[in-house]
């Protein structure tokens, strides 16, 4: 069978059912707004905050944020999964957008911004956070173990080589 008919096959497999069509654009973003936190809930208790809401907030500055690079509007002392899930926010929350520019860095540093973001969306996003780093160490001991088992395959390949060129008789 060549490729070309499989895949005319597999499509047309597909479009005979459509239990199994591929999910659509809009459904892999709610999945990913989803994964990252972002749910109508979270949406709701973001556009209720204020400049008060941030300015009021009981919060230490503890003045290290000379060492820490912005990158595509988010501070790089965020874990990647609070930095994916503020740059999400911000593009779906525009009010939290105008905030965080009335407030940075007149009234807040960027890194107070987000801490005090984070502390007040705890209890909405602490549960997606939890399963994020779940899924990475996941990912990585599968990843660590896929090593291990594909060195061990070359392994023993090259020992099966090595006894089969030692074992075979020489040719004078």
């Amino acid at each position: 069978m060549n490729l070309s008919s499989w895949f005319h096959r597999s499509v047309s497999r597909n479009s005979k059912n459509p239990d199994q069509i591929q999910p659509t654009l809009s459904q892999q973003q709610e999945e990913t707004d989803e994964f990252l936190g972002v749910t109508q809930q979270l949406i709701d208790y973001v556009k209720s905050f204020t400049l008060d809401t941030f300015k009021n907030f009981p919060i230490q500055d503890n003045g290290n944020s000379e060492n820490t690079q912005i990158s595509s509007n988010v501070r790089k002392d965020l874990s990647d999964w609070q930095e994916r899930h503020a740059v999400l926010v911000l593009s779906k929350v525009k009010e939290l957008s105008q905030l965080r520019f009335k407030l940075c860095p007149r009234h807040l540093k960027e890194e107070n911004f987000w801490r005090i973001y984070f502390m007040l969306v705890k209890s909405h996003v602490a549960e997606y956070e939890l399963h994020a780093l779940q899924r990475a160490k996941l990912k990585k001991l599968a990843m660590t173990s896929k090593k291990t088992a594909d060195t061990g395959a070359y392994e023993v390949e090259m020992a099966e080589r090595n006894q089969a060129a030692n074992v075979a008789p020489s040719t004078p």
